[in-house]
């Protein structure tokens, strides 16, 4: 029976299984767009290249698959001071299972705020405004609501730190790397006017706006770029949650809070 006979067939563009002869359970090869997975890709392709063929309807190039890589490195630890990190931890120190950790890591790092969420609406700013720095000055000033949509308005242009007061230094080394790889348009360009466009946000770039670019230039679309982003920041929250696991909250690395009691008796607390 064919799959246009059989409604219960799985139906994919992306991935192909055919069963062993003796057992419709067990798979005898797997293609992934039409690449054979275990006989021709296994020890031979790099993770990111099945990743990125995952996405795509082509392998990468050699050259994207090294800007890729570049990113991932870039992205795989956002550290402790992160908030999805700090939240795997929690998980961790408490002794929540492994996927209880990582999914507290996904739920806090999704939002607008160094979450996927606000690389998706970075890569839409890009798609909206291309290199067109008018287009760009607009637009960082307008954050408007988008109709119909389960998110509120961005309280921030997405791409750049509200908070922060210059540029960061691990930010600026990301953007030089990336930008060496030469795979499209977008990260020279947003080196080259990074002062302008920081200038009419009002505040520094972020490392999302850096990843926002480079996915682009890696012909992401903003839904598969929030989605890479969301998986390529778990290792960190992983290691450490698993980290704060045997050392108990007693040795969890809050941050120091000090209080200070001001002329009317009432606290103001500085983190």
């Amino acid at each position: 029976m064919s799959d246009t006979e059989n409604p219960n067939a799985i139906r994919s563009r992306i991935w192909r299984e055919e069963a062993e002869p003796d057992n419709p359970f067990a798979i005898r090869a797997t293609y992934c767009r039409g690449y054979d997975v275990y006989g021709e890709m296994l020890g031979q392709a790099r993770w990111v290249e099945m990743l990125y063929l995952l996405f795509h309807e082509e392998a990468p190039t050699e050259t994207q698959a090294d800007l890729l890589e570049a990113l991932a490195v870039a992205l795989a630890n956002p550290g402790p001071r992160d908030a999805s990190v700090h939240a795997a931890m929690c998980g961790g120190v408490c002794g929540s299972t492994a996927a209880a950790s990582l999914m507290a890591a996904l739920a806090v790092g999704a939002g607008q705020f160094t979450g996927g969420h606000e690389v998706f609406l970075a890569m839409e700013d890009w798609a909206a405004c291309g290199t067109n720095l008018e287009a760009w000055q607009k637009r960082l000033v307008s954050l408007e609501e988008i109709p119909g949509s389960i998110w509120p308005t961005p309280e921030h242009p997405p791409g750049f730190d509200p908070y922060g007061v210059s540029t960061a230094t691990t930010v600026k080394q990301t953007l030089a790397c990336l930008v060496r790889y030469n795979s499209g348009a977008h990260m020279p360009w947003l080196q080259q006017n990074l002062h302008a466009l920081e200038a009419a946000a009002g505040c520094p770039l972020a490392m999302s706006g850096v990843a926002a670019a480079a996915l682009a230039d890696l012909g992401f679309t903003p839904e598969q770029g929030e989605m890479l982003y969301l998986l390529l920041r778990l290792p960190g929250a992983a290691a450490h949650a698993l980290e704060q696991h045997p050392l108990g909250y007693k040795k969890f690395p809050f941050g120091t809070v000090e209080l200070e009691i001001d002329s009317t008796g009432g606290n103001h607390e500085n983190a």
